[in-house]
């Protein structure tokens, strides 16, 4: 980690780019929690960068809706409401389910088996580095179908939904272990797209989307912190 504290008017690009890279890092597995408030100062102190990189790196958060500006606290983490929770799942819901439909007798069933080999090992409640290999490899199981449909713009739909839902991933996985659940859900959906049998694989699909929602929205009503998270 680069350690310089001088906040010269020439960044140096890669000195942006990791500052942005761990912030976001913690601003996704929840480590900076929705609602924070959080200022450069204390960014520039937390990860030992100059202001400026903070500055720039902050900037590109805000432009991708993970941080907002406060007159008062000068940056804040931007909460997960249930709002954006029903938002977020109910795109997928439309977005996902028909690649799936769209993706049945076309997918890469080796490369799926190995990106489930990965979510087979699992993840620890609580433990925000397994939680996020999880997450990656889920994410890329999922894209991976939606490749096979041979829509890009689709599979770009796709791809911004799952990032932002990220976050939101970490808050459901957080409550118990659910890699036995997805692993079957895993298992029953490639079984699906393999046959081509484009009906089944959809409603798995939805099935699965709907169990994930509830996980989250239970996982975030029993969360006082997070209901109690003043919004704007």
């Amino acid at each position: 980690m680069n350690t310089s504290r001088t906040d010269s008017p020439e960044i140096e690009p890669l000195m942006v780019d990791r500052a942005y890279a761990l912030i976001r890092h913690d601003i996704l597995t929840c480590t900076l929690a929705p609602g924070a408030a959080v200022s450069e100062s204390l960014l520039a102190d937390r990860y030992g960068f100059g202001k400026a990189p903070i500055r720039a790196a902050l900037s590109r958060l805000k432009q991708e809706q993970l941080v907002h500006s406060s007159p008062r606290r000068s940056y804040v983490v931007t909460p997960i409401t249930l709002r954006d929770v029903h938002e977020l799942y109910e795109l997928r819901l439309v977005l996902e389910p028909a690649c799936c439909k769209l993706a049945a007798g076309k997918v890469d069933a080796t490369h799926l088996a190995q990106l489930d080999a990965i979510c087979k090992l699992g993840y620890t409640p609580g433990d925000p580095e397994s939680t996020l290999r999880f997450l990656d490899a889920n994410q890329r199981f999922h894209l991976t179908v939606a490749q096979a449909t041979g829509n890009r713009r689709l599979m770009k739909m796709l791809a911004q939904v799952l990032d932002e839902m990220t976050r939101v991933m970490h808050i459901g996985l957080g409550q118990r272990n659910r890699t036995t659940e997805m692993q079957h859900e895993h298992e029953s959906l490639l079984e699906a797209l393999q046959s081509g049998d484009g009906n089944r694989a959809r409603d798995l699909c939805e099935a699965q989307i709907i169990a994930s929602r509830d996980m989250v929205i239970n996982a975030i009503l029993s969360s006082p912190e997070l209901l109690n998270t003043p919004i704007g």
